[in-house]
């Protein structure tokens, strides 16, 4: 009789860091570790912050960025890439050519362009040259603002809004793009993917909103979720479904981990601990 053997989708993560380990590259193993996926993580910047706010960046060398990259990809078969943070147009640059170069199956870009409170993140040369990486990603999974920068247009205050800007993103870069309503006001929220094949027939996931301030760190652990996830389903549309159902269970269970006095992170192992 052969035994079965599971080869979890090896999953590397490009982003920042954060120290408390509710965002960036920690959120993010945190989240392909949830999803069955063996974690990787190339660091794109050290950042100082907490549940309470950023500190301070340091950006390494674009060199050393490139060396990380190379260091991986020259030993491990990767299954799929998450981009998140990256801070200036070196690293972009850097970024961009490593994908030429290997080609991964599977990329992921959370485009941290704009904060949710509206602060644009990047200069114009680096926020351009992000807009140049979508392309020849597979999915980008921007916030409200960061999909109204993306689209050229205000910031939508509605879900047909946000869907008429999705299309208009997915069809101006040829990209997949996951339309998340969580910034949006009312009692349910409402998420997607939209492509450019079937952006006017999506299938549109909901589920009731939940009043907490435990929400640091969503945007990273549900791309790094998709990005682990399509390798084991058949499309971006049931990744996202088994996505959605794990986030908002993790944000559910997220006040028992008492962490920090600002917002705190959801609960990536809720499941897991049998806290659900």
């Amino acid at each position: 009789m052969t035994q079965h053997v599971y080869l979890p989708p090896r999953v590397l993560s490009i982003a920042g860091t954060d120290p408390t380990g509710g965002a960036g590259i920690q959120a993010d193993l945190k989240s392909i570790a949830a999803h069955r996926g063996y974690g990787m993580a190339v660091v794109s910047a050290l950042v100082a912050q907490n549940t309470c706010g950023v500190r301070s960046v340091h950006v390494p060398p674009a060199s050393f960025l490139a060396a990380q990259l190379e260091s991986v990809s020259d030993d491990v078969d990767i299954d799929a890439v998450k981009i998140g943070m990256l801070a200036d147009t070196d690293m972009v640059h850097t970024v961009a050519a490593w994908i030429n170069d290997v080609a991964p199956p599977v990329i992921v870009l959370d485009p941290v362009i704009v904060s949710t409170s509206g602060d644009r993140l990047l200069s114009a040369d680096a926020e351009d040259a992000l807009k140049g990486l979508i392309p020849t990603v597979d999915l980008i999974t921007p916030n409200v603002p960061e999909l109204a920068v993306l689209a050229a247009a205000p910031l939508a205050n509605s879900w047909v809004e946000l869907l008429d800007q999705g299309r208009e993103v997915a069809n101006r870069y040829q990209v997949a793009v996951l339309v998340k309503g969580g910034h949006l006001p009312g009692n349910t929220v409402f998420d997607c993917v939209i492509d450019p094949v079937s952006a006017f027939d999506p299938v549109v996931f909901e589920s009731p909103r939940i009043v907490t301030r435990n929400t640091h760190g969503t945007g990273c652990s549900l791309s790094a979720a998709m990005a682990t996830l399509r390798p084991q389903r058949s499309g971006w549309v049931s990744a996202l479904e088994e996505a959605k159902a794990w986030l908002t269970t993790s944000i559910r269970c997220a006040e028992g981990l008492r962490v920090g006095r600002g917002h705190g992170p959801v609960n990536h192992f809720a499941q897991l601990w049998g806290v659900a």
